[in-house]
């Protein structure tokens, strides 16, 4: 399948940079390190070099089912990148899953324009998420949409949760940030205040479960799990009430983000 053709035009005559969504799944094994990990290093390859920017990464749950083979939990990855070369970053992301995809896994790419998806990938991407869903159907959704889809290794299922990805990151409410804007979240840990936290990520929002928005001088303990959630296309950053008589506010339960993203 293959990238839009006019979005190629774009980039060759305008030379600038096109913001790019790249989708991963079935990257490991029982042994391996997981999609999560190959997707940050595989962006941070991409900023090393100079093949595009890295914006961010989410991760998406897919069904767990016992019909579907999957390692873990079975997630996949979505990069959003910035690019004026596609034909280059495409190459090495192939390259680059071909060699870094552990034995035995079935990896598969998705790389498209955002701008490009239409509403039944976004479809596609949510059904995916409670129905056993077929390689073959994923190859004939990316090809009547002229989005570029590969499987890379082993029976090359992998090409369904990757779809998935960029389907659930366009939809703009599902998934939760792993990096953000130059940030490995996992290396986010401590006390800030609202005003702080903001201005050292992107988030766009920090609130409660109900709504309720913190002071810009309160502060939050954020914990060792930063994971924003994507809802309504913002960045959300949940909170709740913290026991401590000075720092008022700290990140809600992983368990609670789990549920939600």
């Amino acid at each position: 399948m293959k990238f839009s053709i006019f979005a190629h035009y774009r980039l060759l005559f305008n030379n600038t940079k096109l913001r790019i969504l790249i989708g991963i799944d079935d990257t490991d094994n029982k042994d391996s390190r997981g999609t999560g990990y190959l997707a940050r290093t595989m962006g941070a390859e991409i900023n090393a070099r100079n093949l595009g920017t890295l914006i961010s990464i989410t991760r998406h749950q897919l069904y767990v089912h016992p019909e579907i083979a999957y390692t873990s939990q079975n997630s996949s990855a979505c990069l959003e990148i910035k690019t004026n070369d596609f034909k280059t970053l495409q190459s090495f992301c192939r390259e680059f899953l071909l060699l870094r995809s552990a034995e035995g896994s079935d990896a598969g790419l998705c790389i498209v324009e955002p701008s490009t998806i239409p509403q039944s990938v976004i479809e596609w991407g949510k059904s995916c998420k409670d129905t056993v869903r077929q390689k073959i159907d994923a190859e004939n959704l990316a090809s009547a949409n002229s989005i570029y889809l590969e499987g890379l290794t082993g029976e090359k299922i992998g090409i369904i949760g990757s779809l998935a990805a960029v389907g659930l990151r366009k939809s703009g409410n599902d998934g939760r940030f792993i990096w953000m804007d130059g940030k490995n979240l996992r290396e986010l840990e401590g006390t800030y205040s609202v005003s702080e936290l903001i201005k050292k990520t992107s988030i766009d929002n920090i609130e409660t479960i109900n709504g309720q928005k913190p002071l810009e001088n309160e502060l939050i303990d954020v914990g060792n799990w930063v994971r924003p959630v994507w809802k309504d296309y913002k960045k959300v950053f949940y909170i709740e009430e913290n026991n401590h008589e000075n720092i008022k506010w700290k990140a809600v339960a992983k368990e609670y983000i789990r549920t939600i993203s």
